[in-house]
């Protein structure tokens, strides 16, 4: 019997939607049955992760877990969680209900081939070390963006929450990945959900691992398992 996922959401709401959206399109179906039960709350109201990690602003964690609880009760039997930021909480998020929860950043960097990976997410994301420390888990070394390009992405990612259409920073995201290549990446990870609603053409400088994707067709996996 396939499970029913919950989509802890709102972090934002365009991510959330995407989220859905690449479920839907990663499901193996020929009609409406065959597709997954899928539950979302999306709860703008969580704060900001990014703020909260760097300025020690309110902290996300209650209202996180409140959303978590609401899906388990729903009946979800997976949670997933479309914001890179939000999983330096997932181990106490996690001890807060009784279903699993899929860690999008565990999976993504299961699927690296090289020793330099460049990541391209939130100065929270930076600061809370979840992909340094599952990338050096993988012997992978972690390469940043430089000063300029960090602050191009941080801009990039609040103006797409704010409604700009992501596909006007393709060319800026193509320029940052230009130049973490010329850093020495040998792949990327787009580690921020915002920056996965940005188009990219069928080549990029170098190979490129979208987190939310990922998120996406491992939760189709997960829910067909078993």
């Amino acid at each position: 019997m396939k499970k029913t996922v919950g989509i802890i959401g709102g972090m934002g709401p365009l991510a959330t939607v995407e989220l859905f959206r690449r479920i839907v399109l990663s499901t193996p179906a020929k009609e409406d049955q065959d597709h997954l039960r899928i539950i979302i709350d999306n709860n703008p109201a969580i704060p900001d992760r990014t703020a909260a990690i760097l300025d020690r602003d309110k902290s996300p964690l209650p209202l996180l877990i409140k959303t978590a609880r609401i899906l388990e009760q729903a009946g979800a039997d997976i949670l997933v969680m479309p914001c890179n930021t939000a999983h330096f909480y997932i181990d106490e998020l996690r001890r807060a209900v009784r279903i699993p929860i899929v860690n999008m950043i565990e999976e993504t960097v299961k699927l690296l081939r090289t020793e330099k990976v460049g990541i391209l997410a939130t100065d929270g994301t930076r600061r809370s070390g979840v992909y340094h420390r599952a990338c050096a888990a993988r012997g992978a070394t972690v390469i940043e963006p430089n000063t300029a390009d960090q602050h191009l992405i941080m801009r990039i990612i609040y103006e797409i929450k704010a409604g700009i259409p992501p596909n006007r920073f393709q060319d800026d995201l193509l320029g940052t990945l230009n130049r973490i290549q010329q850093a020495g990446a040998k792949e990327a990870i787009i580690g921020c959900t915002e920056l996965s609603l940005i188009p990219l053409p069928g080549e990029t400088p170098i190979p490129v691992h979208d987190a939310l994707a990922i998120l996406a067709q491992t939760a189709v996996a997960w829910a067909h398992d078993g």
